[in-house]
């Protein structure tokens, strides 16, 4: 994982607040990353929660019946938090939540950006009223006591893909979604993807501004190339 300071991290974060994941999705096909699209089921939870993005912080976990009375290893986990990241949920849970509106007011209190998770969430609502942005593959009541245990944070994880069957998300990548989706950045390539994608959103607010101007679109095309 490449290393970066806080003040990068964060400086790079508020850039890609303004690229769209489509293309940052162009870019990494260019640079031949074919498969960083997490699948489509992924939505923001409320619907108006806004992008997210932000770097990976990976928790994992599996369904495992245990005695009620909370998950010490989720809050442990969660307590590595920092400024400007994004946790990622991962494991093998169906129809439960992995965390609800007080594990996300603790994770926003330690700089946490928002949440992405591949599993559930519950307390839509009041997560709504945080400012903290989740996305999550689908939404239910049930809570993840005595059902599914955290098992390891900060290691490699696997969401589910758009193009292929699985994503690998190393801590450090980067997250952005949006309205289209989400896409991973591998670490690595971070710097490159977002000159590129900022490069390419200029070329589009030009070519907006001259449809607007009356240009039609094949001549914005002639101007401007493929976009």
């Amino acid at each position: 994982m490449k290393e970066r300071s806080s003040a990068q991290r964060a400086e790079i974060r508020q850039r890609f607040l303004a690229v769209d994941t489509a293309n940052v999705g162009d870019v990494l096909d260019n640079l031949g990353h074919l498969n960083q699209g997490l699948a489509p089921e992924f939505a923001p939870y409320p619907a108006n929660a806004g992008k997210l993005a932000g770097w990976a912080y990976t928790i994992r976990g599996q369904m495992t019946p245990y005695p009620m009375g909370g998950d010490a290893d989720k809050m442990k986990a969660c307590q590595g938090l920092g400024p400007d990241e994004v946790s990622v949920w991962s494991g093998d849970g169906e129809g439960i939540c992995y965390f609800g509106e007080l594990i996300a007011i603790g994770m926003k209190e330690r700089g946490c950006t928002g949440a992405l998770v591949d599993g559930g969430i519950r307390d839509i609502r009041w997560i709504g009223e945080q400012d903290f942005s989740v996305y999550a593959r689908y939404r239910t009541p049930v809570q993840s006591i005595g059902r599914w245990k955290v098992t390891a944070s900060q290691v490699p994880v696997f969401l589910r893909g758009a193009t292929t069957s699985l994503v690998q998300v190393n801590p450090g990548d980067f997250i952005l979604g949006d309205e289209d989706g989400v896409i991973a950045i591998p670490s690595d390539l971070v710097e490159q993807v977002l000159v590129e994608a900022e490069r390419l959103t200029a070329i589009e607010r030009d070519i907006r501004i001259d449809l607007k101007k009356g240009l039609t679109l094949a001549d914005a095309l002639k101007k401007y190339g493929h976009v």
